[in-house]
C-alpha cells in the first residue's frame, strides 16, 4: 500500500512582478494570500502505522512558512521573480532534505483562481 499525507498552510506576502499582460499593476508592490500544500507519498512504518509523524511534518512546514509569511518576496533569497512556479520550487528546495518523499507542492491564490503544482518526480 502507498499513502499520501498532506499538510496545508497559508501565508500573506507582497511582491512585484515584471510581465507583459496586466503589467502596470504587477510592477507596483501588491500582496496576496497564498495557500500552499505539501504532499508526501510512501508506506507507513509497520510499527507506528504512520508514514510520518504529523508533528514533524508541521514543524518543517512551519519553518518554510516563517520565511514567506508577511515578507516582501522580492527580497527573499532563492525565490527569484515571485511567480507561483518559483514559489513551488522554493518550498520544495527548502523542504526536500527534511522531507525526501515529497510528491507534490501546490500553491494557490483562491481570490484570483490561480493554482500551480510541482511534482518533482514526474518527467515532462
Amino acid at each position: 500500500m502507498k499513502f499520501e499525507l498532506s499538510q496545508r498552510f497559508y501565508f500573506e506576502a507582497a511582491h512585484t512582478l515584471r510581465r507583459k499582460i496586466d503589467a502596470a499593476g504587477s510592477l507596483r508592490i501588491h500582496g496576496h494570500t497564498y495557500h500552499a500544500e505539501v504532499t508526501l507519498a510512501g508506506k507507513p512504518d509497520p510499527e507506528s502505522g504512520m508514514m510520518m509523524d504529523l508533528g514533524f511534518l508541521r514543524q518543517e512546514v512551519g519553518k518554510v512558512r516563517e520565511k514567506l509569511d508577511h515578507h516582501f518576496l522580492d527580497e527573499v533569497a532563492g525565490i527569484g521573480p515571485a511567480t507561483l512556479e518559483n514559489l513551488c520550487a522554493f518550498i520544495y528546495n527548502d523542504l526536500k532534505s527534511a522531507l525526501p518523499n515529497i510528491q507534490r507542492i501546490t500553491i494557490e491564490r483562491p481570490a484570483s483562481g490561480d493554482k500551480c503544482s510541482l511534482m518533482p518526480n514526474d518527467n515532462i
